[in-house]
C-alpha cells in the first residue's frame, strides 16, 4: 500500500497543510508544487516499455528523459510501438488527455501487407469487434500502396489497448510496423528516434483545447 511522508514520517492527516519548505514523498517517490507545467515530447523506439520503473531491467521510456524533469508518461505505447510519446509534470493536464470521454484524437502510421480494401476501410470506420467485449474503430485518412506493402494513416479518439494491432489482426491483415505521428495538434515531425524535446508554451496551450 502506497504511503505518504512529510519530512521523513508518515501523513495519515489528510487535512494537512503543506508549507514550501515540507519534503513530500508519495510511495517513495518526492513530490513537489508545480509552479510550471512541463510537457516533454520523446520518439519512443522500439522494444522499450511504457512505465515508470521495470523490475527486471527492460528499456523504460524513463531511461530517455532526464530526471531533474520529474515526469510521467501521458498514457502509454506498447512495447513494439514507436512514435510520439508525451511526458508531464501536470496531473490535471495528464487526466484531460487520457479520460476517454474527451475523445482526444491520436494519429498512427502503419505498415501493412497489401492494401486495404474498400470494404475493410468501412469496417474499420462503422467500428469492428476485436474481443474482450470492445470494438475498434478508427478513420482512414490516407493509405498509399508501394508494390507489396501500404502506408496506412489512421485516427484514433478512444485508444483501447493495442487497438490498432488487433483491428488489424481481426481483418488478417499482416502488420509490419506501427508509430504514432500526432497526439491531438501536436506533431512528431522531424524528431528522431530516441531524442526528445520540451513542448513550447503556446504547443501546451494546443494541447489543453479540444
Amino acid at each position: 500500500m502506497a504511503t505518504t511522508e512529510v519530512n521523513g514520517k508518515i501523513c495519515l492527516n489528510p487535512a494537512y497543510d503543506v508549507s514550501e519548505k515540507d519534503i513530500v514523498k508519495y510511495d517513495g517517490r518526492r513530490i513537489d508544487i508545480i509552479n510550471e507545467t512541463i510537457v516533454v515530447m520523446l520518439n519512443k523506439p522500439k522494444k522499450v516499455i511504457t512505465t515508470v520503473k521495470d523490475t527486471h531491467n527492460r528499456k523504460i521510456v524513463m531511461d530517455y528523459i532526464p530526471k531533474k524533469f520529474r515526469l510521467t508518461p501521458v498514457g502509454r505505447l506498447d512495447q513494439n510501438t514507436t512514435g510520439l510519446l508525451l511526458f508531464t509534470n501536470d496531473g490535471d493536464l495528464q487526466q484531460f488527455l487520457t479520460h476517454p470521454k474527451n475523445n482526444i484524437p491520436k494519429e498512427y502510421e502503419a505498415i501493412i501487407e497489401g492494401r486495404l480494401s474498400p470494404l475493410q476501410r468501412r469496417k474499420i470506420k462503422k467500428g469492428i469487434y476485436i474481443g474482450f467485449k470492445e470494438f475498434g474503430q478508427a478513420e482512414i485518412i490516407n493509405q498509399v500502396t508501394e508494390k507489396t506493402r501500404s502506408k496506412v494513416t489512421l485516427r484514433l479518439r478512444q485508444g483501447k489497448k493495442r487497438e490498432i494491432r488487433r483491428i488489424f489482426f481481426k481483418l488478417k491483415v499482416k502488420l509490419f510496423t506501427l508509430k504514432r505521428i500526432a497526439f491531438s495538434k501536436i506533431k512528431l515531425g522531424a524528431l528522431k528516434e530516441g531524442e526528445y524535446r520540451e513542448l513550447r508554451k503556446s504547443e501546451i496551450s494546443l494541447l489543453r483545447k479540444l
